[in-house]
């Protein structure tokens, strides 16, 4: 019963859906932590130890999140290519003036997110990228993300990609929050419209969240404590 759910077309496109539900949540959850880089260096480090921590909490989290995002991302492929395969060129061109940009990107943000996404977790989570930043600790002797952050964000390269992966990911988050109500077979039109804007406002937060961050670091606002 559940192969043949997930063989058919609405099967997959509500696992994507709930799947996609998981990773919005949890993009939201991560930027508000993040965002205490605002409140200074000891603020950020300690809840950047209070995660630590909890290591039988936070590893089982990040294993659950990662099956997420691969069966989202394996989910939407298959989708993508039976779309294409199903739609003939003539279909194809009308439908992509009247489809948004955010939904012809749809494949391609994903997969560009995906990049990203490999390149934050060696950046802040395993220290592979920039390991000279990520071996830092505080006078606490707590890990510093805090300067790790700061002396990343100060290199052009850095930041500019960071803005441009929360670019694609505000795309991303819009049409896939628009869409929800379609996913799940909610036909309401209030609902869709509702979602529509739901999707917008939260996707344009998101983009100014995290964009905030290495952008206040790369023109100054955020800086190291002196000393440091």
């Amino acid at each position: 019963m559940c192969r043949d759910f997930l063989k058919s077309s609405i099967g997959r496109k509500m696992v994507v859906a709930v799947t996609g539900l998981f990773l919005w949540g949890f993009v939201v959850v991560h930027m508000l932590g993040n965002l205490q880089i605002f409140l200074g260096q000891e603020a950020l480090n300690a809840y950047a130890h209070k995660l630590q921590s909890l290591p039988l909490l936070l590893w089982p989290a990040r294993a659950f999140l990662l099956a997420v995002f691969i069966v989202h991302l394996w989910f939407s492929l298959r989708l993508a290519v039976e779309n294409r395969r199903a739609r003939p060129i003539g279909y194809a061109k009308k439908d992509t003036v009247q489809a948004s940009a955010a939904s012809r990107t749809m494949a391609l943000s994903g997969m560009i997110l995906l990049a990203f996404v490999i390149y934050h977790l060696l950046h802040f989570t395993f220290g592979v990228t920039n390991p000279d930043f990520f071996n830092r600790t505080d006078a606490k002797g707590w890990h510093d993300v805090y300067a790790m952050s700061v002396l990343s964000f100060q290199n052009y390269f850095i930041t500019g990609s960071y803005v441009v992966a929360m670019f694609f990911m505000c795309f991303h988050l819009s049409h896939g929050l628009a869409s929800l109500p379609q996913s799940l077979g909610l036909s309401d039109e209030k609902w869709k419209a509702r979602f529509k804007i739901l999707g917008n406002v939260i996707a344009l937060a998101v983009f100014i969240g995290n964009s905030s961050i290495p952008l206040s670091v790369l023109f100054g606002i955020i800086k190291l404590p002196l000393g440091r």
